[in-house]
């Protein structure tokens, strides 16, 4: 089994990483940064918003179990792809929506994912489509938030929600 990699930013990564921990064919979900300046950023700097860094999550999947089409599919539907620099009430560009693709076939997939989701939006996709960079893994506490965190009242408002849309689309628990 070859394991592939796919880095995605759609607001903030407790959001997106619950989601994705819960999609079969994904081995391993870790929260991070990329996209900025910084060397080794932390938490603290990516919330002043002037790293350039966007709040990411590097899956890494089986694709024989999970295609890039179908966790492609998944990001587009629990995320708002049509706002810049903002999901819900966190605002900045270190919520940006990215694909950050790892070659040529990914970014092609992402194009092609991207004009498929536009025909569900009358707004226009903001998701940038940009090549990988190096990803820097965020602090521990930011692993698996979700699940460790229950409780949090951000993640009880924000989190049911994007799991709901990925039950629709029947993935996840």
């Amino acid at each position: 089994m070859t394991l592939q990699d796919l880095t995605l930013a759609g607001g903030c990564f407790w959001c997106v990483e619950a989601v994705y921990l819960r999609v079969p064919g994904v081995e391993k979900v870790v929260s991070g940064y990329m996209g900025g300046t910084t060397e080794n950023p932390t938490y603290e700097q990516i919330c002043q918003g002037n790293t350039d860094h966007a709040e990411v999550i590097r899956i890494t999947f089986d694709p024989e179990k999970a295609a890039v089409k179908q966790l492609l599919e998944i990001f587009f539907t629990v995320h708002d792809p049509t706002t810049l620099n903002r999901q819900g009430n966190d605002v900045g560009t270190q919520y940006r929506s990215a694909i950050f693709y790892a070659d040529d076939e990914q970014k092609h997939i992402a194009e092609e994912a991207m004009k498929s989701a536009q025909e569900k939006h009358t707004d226009p996709i903001v998701t940038q489509i940009v090549p990988k960079e190096r990803f820097w893994p965020a602090e521990e506490y930011h692993q698996d938030y979700f699940n460790r965190n229950p409780g949090n009242g951000y993640c009880q408002f924000a989190i049911p929600p994007k799991l709901e849309k990925l039950k629709k689309l029947g993935y996840g628990e």
